[in-house]
């Protein structure tokens, strides 16, 4: 950006400022020549703010669990930043949903920061931009960030890979119980809620995830069991048993060394997603000059093996 005072822009961040979070955060979505300096500058005010994933199918109210759950927390004295990840347009790339609109009850309040971040095509239920967009809140102070995703399926138990807990939504009289048998949910949730528990066939919803959690836990011999809550989102029923549900998740995830294990296999995955971005930069750059084109017609001649000629291609791209 043309004239921009990073350090400055920084400074303000990390003081706070609803604009300069807003503007980093820009920068890392289109990543921009200035992301490893941001990345440098905030990464040593990183590590204090809990992460919370919310997902779960369509329909199950994980938007508006997600802003009940805002309230919760601002009650409590709580800074909450929000990354809502959703569907990316086909025409502009951007969110197509966009939850700044849907959480409007929360706008004017300093402390709570909501923004929309389009996939643009990432599989897994989140955008690719995220792991930065969650550094920037971190540092920038916030207590809590709950990150939204699009769904939930086979490609989006992702978030599992990014939060200190996951909460997994589902909803009566959507078969979501044997989806998430189906999918993987049991293995990933710290927290499952069945929302929308006003509608018919609620507790058999509860029972039925307990009962497959009960033997997940028999099975795995795993020290922390999951809960299974029920909430009407809409109305706010429940939202504060949900809030004490990750209070309590929290402090065990700290004492048993999880959350340190769970962060560090963050930053293993940031990194590997770094390193391999650049190596795929630089094959960019050698597939554009002339020694691919060369190195097939050696290949098409008999001069060299595929493997050969890949190596000689690495070379030239280090």
């Amino acid at each position: 950006m043309p004239g921009l005072d990073l350090q400055d822009l920084v400074e303000r961040a990390l003081g706070g400022q609803q604009v300069a979070v807003a503007r980093l955060i820009s920068i890392v979505e289109n990543a921009g020549p200035e992301l490893r300096e941001v990345s440098a500058a905030l990464t040593p005010h990183t590590g204090r703010a809990q992460v919370v994933g919310l997902t779960g199918s369509p329909g199950v109210g994980k938007s508006t669990t997600t802003s009940a759950l805002v309230s919760a927390l601002r009650a409590r004295g709580r800074t909450v930043g929000v990354l809502a990840v959703d569907p990316s347009s086909p025409f502009s790339g951007g969110a197509l949903l966009g939850d700044r609109v849907r959480m409007g009850e929360h706008a004017g309040d300093d402390g709570v920061f909501i923004r929309s971040m389009a996939t643009r095509g990432h599989l897994g239920g989140l955008s690719w931009a995220t792991p930065q967009a969650l550094r920037v809140l971190d540092a920038a102070g916030c207590d809590v960030v709950l990150i939204e995703t699009v769904g939930v399926g086979q490609s989006e138990v992702e978030i599992v890979g990014l939060a200190d807990t996951t909460v997994v939504l589902l909803a009566p009289g959507m078969g979501d119980g044997i989806q998430a048998a189906k999918a993987g949910i049991l293995e990933i949730g710290d927290v499952f809620v069945v929302n929308k528990a006003d509608r018919d066939g609620a507790r058999r919803t509860v029972r039925e995830l307990r009962t497959m959690l009960h033997l997940r836990e028999a099975e795995s011999g795993e020290p922390w069991e999951p809960p299974v809550l029920s909430t009407v989102a809409a109305r706010s029923e429940g939202i504060d048993a949900l809030a004490d549900a990750l209070d309590e998740h929290r402090v065990w995830s700290e004492k048993s060394g999880d959350r340190d294990r769970r962060r560090r296999e963050r930053v293993r995955r940031e990194i590997e997603a770094i390193g391999m971005e650049q190596v795929r930069a630089r094959m960019e750059r050698v597939r554009g000059g002339r020694e691919l084109p060369g190195l097939a017609g050696q290949v098409l001649a008999g001069e060299l093996d595929p493997w050969a000629a890949a190596d000689r291609l690495l070379d030239d791209a280090g």
